[in-house]
């Protein structure tokens, strides 16, 4: 189900809330990982899920489109929106149901790249260039702002160190971290300056000597914050749950654990934390297979439709 430009997955069982899920970015295949999620919950969670993604001149999908994501009025009604996009210049059209869906004090979860979300020409006039990941007027974007840190820089060495997330102090109690005990993935840790929004961070990011599980820490290594929680309030005074995580790439959530934490994230933003359960089912629906990361890697001639259930 869905548009041309979409892909709709609805469970057996609704449960009445919208999930939105908002791919798009050149490296780490959130076109693959977001329909993942999507059907997770949807299967699992009875979410209503629309997933979105960068859409080429022929109707494809195409993570390198930078300036269209079609479908984003889907947020208009939109009881959540995942987020896992990379230095996109959208439309203004299109751009406004991102900005107006936050002002309203939606919830957001950000995955990976989604710290630096948008990316506008110096000279660009358009209403919505301040949320530009190099932002001065509205310090480091959308990124910064709403979601608590923006593009920094790779911390871990880049397709040389994987990443283990560890529990951060305090912090073992949060309901986002309800049967998470095993976080790995192989994107590396990204550096973190200092959050904004009063953030409580969740789990610390480790970074190991190499691409396997069971590497050794590296030495004389600060981790970094890894996964979060906070809020933002936007221009009309409305306050957004936020959750963000700077893991998120297609082969970091083969991992089941990331799984559960984005789902357990996912009901936090809502309101529903008092339904994540003691192990939160993220068991895969159908197959997956995710493409190692890297820029030009995704697979071509793909359309929403050949994503369906």
């Amino acid at each position: 189900m869905g548009s041309d430009h979409t892909v709709v997955y609805e469970g057996a069982q609704s449960n009445g809330k919208h999930v939105v899920l908002v791919s798009g970015d050149e490296e780490y295949r959130s076109e693959e990982a977001l329909p993942m999620l999507g059907r997770i919950l949807a299967v699992h969670h009875g979410f209503k899920c629309t997933v979105l993604f960068g859409i080429g001149e022929d109707g494809t999908i195409d993570p390198n489109a930078r300036t269209n994501i079609p479908g984003l009025e889907a947020l208009d009604d939109a009881d959540m929106m995942v987020i896992a996009t990379r230095m996109r210049e959208l439309p203004d059209e299109q751009m406004k149901h991102i900005i107006d869906y936050t002002n309203r004090g939606g919830p957001v979860a950000g995955l990976r790249t989604a710290t630096h979300p948008f990316q506008y020409a110096p000279d660009s006039d358009s209403a919505y260039a301040k949320y530009t990941f190099n932002s001065q007027e509205f310090e480091g974007g959308y990124g910064r702002q709403v979601l608590g840190e923006t593009w920094v820089n790779h911390h871990g060495h880049h397709g040389h160190e994987s990443t283990r997330g560890v529990v951060a102090a305090g912090a073992a109690d949060h309901p986002i971290l309800r049967g998470v005990e095993d976080v790995w993935g192989p994107t590396d840790v990204y550096g973190i300056t200092t959050l904004t929004g009063k953030a409580t961070v969740l789990l610390d990011g480790q970074v190991l000597v190499g691409m396997e599980p069971g590497d050794a820490p590296k030495a004389d290594t600060p981790t970094m914050p890894l996964a979060w929680v906070k809020e933002y309030t936007g221009e009309t005074g409305n306050t957004s749950r936020v959750f963000c995580t700077t893991m998120g790439a297609s082969t970091d959530l083969v991992c089941a654990d990331l799984r559960r934490l984005v789902v357990n994230a996912c009901c936090w933003c809502m309101g529903l934390e008092e339904h994540i359960p003691a192990r939160t089912v993220v068991d895969i629906v159908g197959s997956y297979e995710p493409t190692p990361f890297g820029f030009g890697t995704f697979t071509k001639n793909v359309r929403p439709s050949d994503l369906a259930l």
